[in-house]
């Protein structure tokens, strides 16, 4: 919001009422979610104007790589063309994947949840509400039937949505045993239904990484190894006070959790006479930080109240260097320090092939797949050449017009690298590191270090669509 839009916001708010500003507010929401829900709408009639049959490439049905079509909701619910949600997700400034979502959850909830569908855009329901039901019944293990779907849809209406998720669970369990859409387990209660779901499971969130270092674990785990687990955790944490730790109890059972991956609760940590040093190396863990090297005691980066922190490259977060200090000071810690590269020298080679110095640069200096809004990390992605390599160039004594040089290099995700080379998204490279995106609708893009940002100019329109393209009145099903 622009500091003048901000300012009509607030002009006049404080000339209100208690009362008015109740009024205010609650219109204010009301005006929100019926926003909301029209999104859906939109989003659902996106993917009306993408059926399969709007591939104009007929081969690309079965050629690899190429566009095909995308099943993004559940059964019953309408195919997509898959690079359509590049294009959606570009002018709402969200990721290709969380339009893939929107989408999907539109559908579903048109096809396979119309009672719910009709309660959001009647102002009974929220949207949020409701998105948050499709994801669970798209996403369903086993999948739900259009009749389970149903089943789900029909309950959820009669209390207007107001359920939370672990009575959303137990009714798509309900519904799996209901339509015997799972086999079932001959140890398991047959009066039981929510066995048929085994909800085991241990999460941990890499991506999302604290700045101090730190990474959140969720687990659903059997009863007896859960107490086995609490039993070791606490033993630990017990053991480390013994040894003359002050730190906090549950510092010291997080630090247990840890000696459990490593498998050190074999040793005798109380009487062993085991030279450290001479100690297997424990941790296989490879994390990737940077610093600006102008600390005295090696490397910093910018200094917070808590001391110089730097990037840590897993999640894209900050990390504290004294954090980093702990881990190498481990003396079962196996420390590597890679060789500095200049992200600002220009790399190149004559060979189509990138050489993994050039690659660990150009994964250095753009950190995630280049594509507006993405923000799946460099290293798991492919490293594009932005005007294209042309193999045939040397044979026919031309200069290469795609070089294999730093600044003709970018990274992309498996995805958005199809994207580029099989539709009419385009990109250049306006600097090392800094592209611009034109859509196939004319909309423009920025992306740098910095992140995204949509460029005013909508650019000159997308071509309009071929006389024989087949549009069918209802997009065909999965």
């Amino acid at each position: 919001m622009s500091e003048a839009s901000a300012g009509r916001v607030a002009g006049g708010v404080e000339d209100l009422t208690a009362s008015d500003l109740l009024r205010a507010i609650r219109s204010s929401r009301e005006v929100e979610h019926a926003e909301a829900a029209r999104q859906l709408v939109l989003a659902a009639a996106w993917a009306d104007l993408h059926p399969p049959e709007s591939i104009h490439d007929a081969a690309s049905f079965t050629t690899q790589g190429c566009e095909h079509e995308e099943p993004i909701a559940g059964e019953g619910a309408p195919l997509v063309a898959e690079f359509c949600v590049a294009e959606l997700g570009g002018v709402l400034g969200m990721s290709s994947t969380a339009a893939k979502k929107l989408i999907g959850q539109a559908l579903e909830l048109r096809h396979r949840l119309p009672r719910l569908w009709a309660q959001v855009h009647a102002g009974r329901v929220p949207a949020w509400q409701a998105r948050a039901v499709a994801e669970a019944t798209i996403h369903s293990s086993p999948p739900l039937t259009s009749q389970a779907a149903g089943f789900v849809d029909a309950q959820v209406a009669a209390v207007a949505g107001r359920v939370g998720p672990a009575q959303l669970d137990r009714l798509v369990a309900e519904a799996i045993k209901r339509y015997d859409l799972a086999t079932a387990d001959p140890a398991a209660d047959p009066e039981d239904g929510y066995l048929h779901i085994d909800p085991r499971h241990v999460t941990i969130d890499t991506q999302d990484v604290h700045f101090a270092g730190t990474m959140r674990i969720e687990a659903d785990v059997d009863i007896a190894d859960a107490l086995d687990l609490d039993r070791a955790v606490a033993h630990g944490a017990e053991t480390q006070k013994a040894l003359g730790s002050t730190e906090p109890l549950d510092v010291r059972r997080a630090k247990a959790l840890g000696d459990l991956a490593r498998t050190q609760t074999a040793l005798d940590l109380a009487g062993t006479e085991t030279d450290p040093q001479r100690l297997p190396v424990a941790r296989e863990v490879v994390l990737h930080a940077h610093f600006d090297a102008h600390f005295d005691a090696g490397f910093s980066g910018d200094t917070t109240v808590f001391g110089p922190i730097g990037r840590l490259e897993e999640g894209q977060r900050l990390v504290l260097l004294e954090q980093v200090r702990s881990w190498c000071a481990d003396s079962r810690t196996k420390v590597t320090i890679k060789p500095v590269i200049d992200l600002n020298t220009q790399l190149a080679t004559d060979a189509y092939a990138i050489p993994d110095r050039i690659r660990e640069q150009v994964v250095l200096r753009d950190r995630t797949c280049v594509f507006p809004w993405c923000t799946r990390p460099a290293r798991r992605c492919d490293v594009d050449h932005v005007i294209p390599y042309d193999h045939d160039a040397e044979a026919e004594g031309r200069l290469q017009p795609g070089p294999t040089r730093s600044d003709n290099l970018a990274c992309l995700c498996r995805f958005h690298h199809r994207l580029k080379t099989h539709s009419s998204w385009r990109y250049q490279t306006i600097a090392p590191g800094t592209f611009e995106w034109t859509s196939p609708h004319g909309h423009r893009y920025r992306r740098d270090h910095t992140g995204t940002s949509p460029i005013d100019d909508p650019g000159p329109p997308g071509p309009p669509d071929p006389a024989d393209v087949v549009r069918i009145p209802r997009p065909r099903r999965r």
